[in-house]
């Protein structure tokens, strides 16, 4: 780990003036502080988030939820109110890391958390997505990785489980600049695949922080989740189901692509009248279209058609 320099800002409102490509924020630090220890990320300095009087507060608003950045996962999960109105995101936070991280994490910084590729990962290996010249995973190992290809070298799948729930459900969050400036922003806008000129999954400026998190409710919508074990573990694939307050059925995935991933032939193939169990083996057999599976993780296939097919027998 390279030295760096740790500065606390009370306001919140202060801190993204202060930030620059080389001084970044901290909020729980589940990912930065690994990366910092694997030489990944060296900034001269970190401004800690948790210092200031950005927002703890987990709110009722007209037609959902505002979370404040900070609010840990860990509330999230034992919230009743968010259960009841919102349960894809309290299963997908649920299911994240251990109890130990999910006191420590927040919404806002699980959303921008880095891929565990293990070519990313290691600092030996200079892949594409730390500024390399191609990604080593695609002739290398690769089992658990993308199966849905973004036009981009990198294969990483994004690695949040909250990240697709809020995706399906619509979620959107509060960014304030290094100018004072606030704006909104849906999830499924934040998150994009990495480009030449920016190679990070989302798409804030270095003086961008998130201040908030606003769900609608969807009380029919549900996130699962296959694992290479029980508990604790990324997922090899999740899905999230949402139906919206105007009927709208939402399918995203996770582990499967660079971001959240919309499955829009599985949604196509639902038109008609309701969830029916023949609309649901379409939409569960069209969640795999467009596919490129890589030589080693063409088992996530039959994995999300049949989480597919679940979750929205689930939300039916």
């Amino acid at each position: 780990m390279t030295p760096f320099d740790y500065q606390r800002i009370p306001e919140a409102a202060a801190v993204p003036a202060q930030l620059t490509p080389t001084v970044r924020p901290l909020a729980g630090g589940t990912d930065l502080l690994t990366r910092l220890k694997a030489c990944l990320d060296r900034p001269d300095a970190l401004v800690d988030l948790k210092a200031s009087d950005l927002g703890r507060a987990i709110d009722r608003v007209d037609g959902g939820w505002r979370l404040g950045a900070l609010v840990t996962l860990s509330r999230i999960q034992h919230h009743p109110g968010l259960r009841a109105d919102v349960p894809a995101l309290a299963e997908a936070v649920s299911q994240a890391a251990t109890p130990q991280l999910r006191n420590r994490a927040t919404i806002a910084g699980n959303l921008l958390q880095r891929p565990r590729c293990w070519y990313f990962r290691n600092e030996r290996v200079q892949c594409w997505l730390a500024g390399g010249e191609g990604c080593p995973a695609r002739s290398g190992r690769n089992e658990h990785h993308a199966v849905f290809d973004t036009d981009g070298p990198c294969v990483a799948t994004h690695p949040s489980d909250p990240a697709a729930a809020l995706v399906a459900l619509g979620a959107t969050v509060t960014v304030l600049d290094g100018g004072g400036g606030e704006r909104e922003l849906a999830v499924a806008d934040l998150l994009v695949p990495p480009t030449d000129e920016r190679r990070v999954e989302h798409v804030l400026a270095a003086d961008d922080v998130i201040t908030a998190v606003t769900v609608p409710s969807a009380p029919r919508s549900t996130y699962l989740k296959a694992m290479d074990r029980a508990v604790w573990a990324f997922a090899l694939v999740g899905v999230a189901a949402a139906v919206s307050a105007d009927g709208e059925v939402r399918l995203v995935a996770s582990g499967v692509a660079n971001t959240p991933w919309r499955l829009a032939g599985a949604e196509a193939a639902l038109a008609g009248p309701g969830l029916t169990p023949e609309a649901i083996d379409r939409a569960a057999a069209a969640a795999t279209d467009g596919a490129a599976p890589l030589a080693e993780n063409g088992y996530k296939l039959p994995l999300l058609r049949t989480l597919t097919h679940r979750a929205l027998t689930a939300v039916a």
